[in-house]
C-alpha cells in the first residue's frame, strides 16, 4: 500500500508541558525540604540558586543532546515563578558558571530528592499493574557507559577485553526496582562494573511489601534472593536457570507441586558449621 501525503516529523518537547508534568511529582515544597536535609542551600544569593540547580539536573535528562545553556533556558521559559524564583533581569549564566554551580550542589541531595519521590504511582485503573490484587513490580539490571576518566576508572573499572586492548569507557552497573504497570524506577543502585548484579538486587528489596509480586529473571535467582523477599512478606515469580531443578515433594490436584530450594555450597557450609 503506498503512503500518500505522508511525512516524518522530530518530535519536540515544549518545557512548558513538560515542567508542568515534573510539577506533579516534584512539588517545590519537596525539592526545599531536600536542600534542607543536606545541608544544600546557598549560603549567599545567587543567580543560580541551589533549587534551580536541581531542576537543570532533572531537565538534562530530557534535553540530553543539547548543552546545558540551552537546557537552562529551556527550562527557565518552562517552569513557574515558583519553582526558579526569578526577576525580570535575570539573564543565563555562561556555562563554565553551570557547571560550578553543579559541583557546588553535590549528589547528595538528588539522592535525598530520589529517596522522597521515587514510589509506586499505578492505581486500580492502570493496565498490567495488578495480578490478584498484588502490585507487580520487576527488578533489572543493566550497564551504563561513564567517561573515561581516571576517577571513574578507579571506582568503576573496565569490563573485559581482549588481550593487548582496553574497553573504551569504564562502566557503572545500575539495579534497578521498577512498576510493571508504568515503568516508573521506584529504586535503584549503582556499583562498579565488577560487582555482580545477583548482589546488588539484594539490597534493593529494602523496597518491597507484602501487597507486592516481583518478578526477575533468572540472572538473579539464589535462595538469598527467594530467602529475602519471602522475609520481606513479598510475593515473587522468577525464571530459574536451565541446570537449577525442583524436584516434586507433593503434587497438587491443578498439577503444579510442592518444592524445595536449597542454599547455595557456600551458605550450606555457613549453616553445617553453626
Amino acid at each position: 500500500m503506498q503512503l500518500k501525503e505522508f511525512s516524518l516529523i522530530n518530535p519536540k518537547l515544549e518545557a512548558s508541558s513538560v515542567f508542568q508534568a515534573i510539577e506533579t511529582v516534584i512539588q517545590p515544597e519537596i525539592i526545599e525540604a531536600a536542600l534542607k536535609k543536606t545541608n544544600s542551600l546557598e549560603s549567599r544569593k545567587r543567580k543560580l540558586t541551589s533549587s534551580l540547580v536541581v531542576c537543570l539536573v532533572i531537565a538534562m535528562s530530557y534535553w540530553s543532546s543539547d548543552s546545558m545553556t540551552a537546557v537552562l533556558k529551556n527550562l527557565v521559559n518552562g517552569l513557574n515563578k515558583q519553582w526558579t524564583k526569578l526577576g525580570q533581569s535575570w539573564k543565563t549564566p555562561v556555562s563554565s558558571s553551570i557547571t560550578e554551580a553543579r559541583q557546588r550542589l553535590g549528589c547528595q541531595v538528588m539522592s535525598q530528592l530520589f529517596d522522597s519521590v521515587a514510589k509506586p504511582l499505578a492505581n486500580s485503573e492502570t493496565p498490567g499493574a495488578f495480578l490478584g490484587g498484588l502490585r507487580v513490580m520487576a527488578v533489572d539490571g543493566t550497564l551504563l557507559d561513564v567517561p573515561d576518566s581516571e576517577a571513574n576508572a578507579k571506582v568503576f573499572g573496565y569490563p573485559g577485553s581482549r588481550k593487548g586492548t582496553k574497553a573504551a569507557f569504564p562502566k557503572v552497573r545500575v539495579v534497578l526496582l521498577i512498576e510493571a504497570g508504568t515503568h516508573l524506577i521506584t529504586d535503584a543502585l549503582m556499583c562498579p562494573y565488577r560487582i555482580g548484579e545477583r548482589v546488588r538486587a539484594l539490597k534493593l528489596l529494602r523496597s518491597v511489601n507484602e501487597s507486592m509480586l516481583l518478578m526477575w529473571d533468572r540472572g538473579f535467582h539464589s535462595y538469598q534472593m527467594v530467602n529475602a523477599t519471602s522475609t520481606q512478606g513479598c510475593q515473587y515469580l522468577g525464571r530459574v536457570p536451565k541446570n537449577v531443578k525442583f524436584p516434586a515433594h507433593k503434587v497438587f490436584d491443578d498439577g503444579s507441586y510442592l518444592s524445595w530450594i536449597n542454599p547455595d555450597r557456600t551458605l550450606a557450609s555457613r549453616f553445617n558449621g553453626s
